[in-house]
């Protein structure tokens, strides 16, 4: 599938053939101006995925640059394939016309770009549909709050998320994404405060509206929230498996 930007011309977005329970519809690969425009996300390394950027390139004076969100497989493996400039930053620069905001959480590497326009591209920080997962290491739940926060004071107009549908009110989809993490965590402690010790009952009655093919993911969210509970000294006694 192939769609401009509601109320931006400038970005079009190819979304990957390569759905599943973590990546939906499949990763939304987003082409940004023209003379030459930048590719942001390239996606897997698909050949027909590929082959539409290059074309949709064409019509836009070829690809000068290629951004990556961030390194996970099904957002940069087919970066090399483009032939043009790599880049994933680690610091806040501007390239391109796009202002790179460091958004850790869902990856350590991840990056977000905003536009003049207040535009952003978000990587998988928020996603058009559901939740994004968040990496079970130390501090990855914390940063990842953080990153929301920090994207809640940005005032953006649009989002352009790594995968489902332009997201159209971002401080109202930000905010929920704020609630949602800190309802889990106060259930997860009210839990724990009740006595609960084991991490499957844990992970049944918070995550229970979790689909069964996200359970894995969810148990590693969990752990993401438990690590953050425990720097924060608010982690009761040892848990049991």
């Amino acid at each position: 599938m192939t769609e401009p930007a509601p109320g931006h011309p400038e970005i079009l977005r190819i979304v990957a053939p390569n759905p599943g329970p973590m990546t939906h519809e499949g990763t939304n690969s987003y082409l940004y101006g023209s003379d030459p425009c930048v590719v942001i996300d390239p996606g897997p390394d698909d050949r027909r995925h590929l082959e539409a950027i290059g074309e949709a390139a064409g019509e836009r004076g070829g690809i000068g640059l290629v951004l990556l969100t961030h390194s996970h497989h099904d957002h940069s493996e087919g970066a090399e394939r483009l032939g043009a400039e790599v880049l994933l930053p680690s610091r806040r620069v501007e390239i391109a016309g796009l202002r790179v905001v460091p958004t850790p959480g869902h990856a350590p590497d991840h990056v977000s770009y905003v536009s003049e326009d207040a535009v952003c591209f978000c990587g998988d920080i928020v996603l058009g549909e559901g939740s994004s997962w968040v990496a079970p290491e130390d501090g990855a739940l914390a940063a990842y709050m953080d990153s929301l926060r920090l994207l809640l004071s940005e005032e953006l107009e649009l989002i352009c998320p790594g995968h489902g549908p332009w997201v159209t009110d971002p401080p109202a989809k930000l905010a929920e994404y704020l609630e949602h993490r800190e309802s889990r965590e106060l259930r997860l402690l009210a839990a724990l405060e009740r006595g609960e010790r084991s991490r499957q009952a844990l992970l049944d009655e918070v995550w229970d509206d979790v689909a069964p093919q996200l359970r894995p993911a969810a148990a590693h969210v969990m752990d993401a929230h438990l690590r953050k509970l425990e720097d924060e000294g608010r982690l009761p006694d040892r848990l049991i498996d």
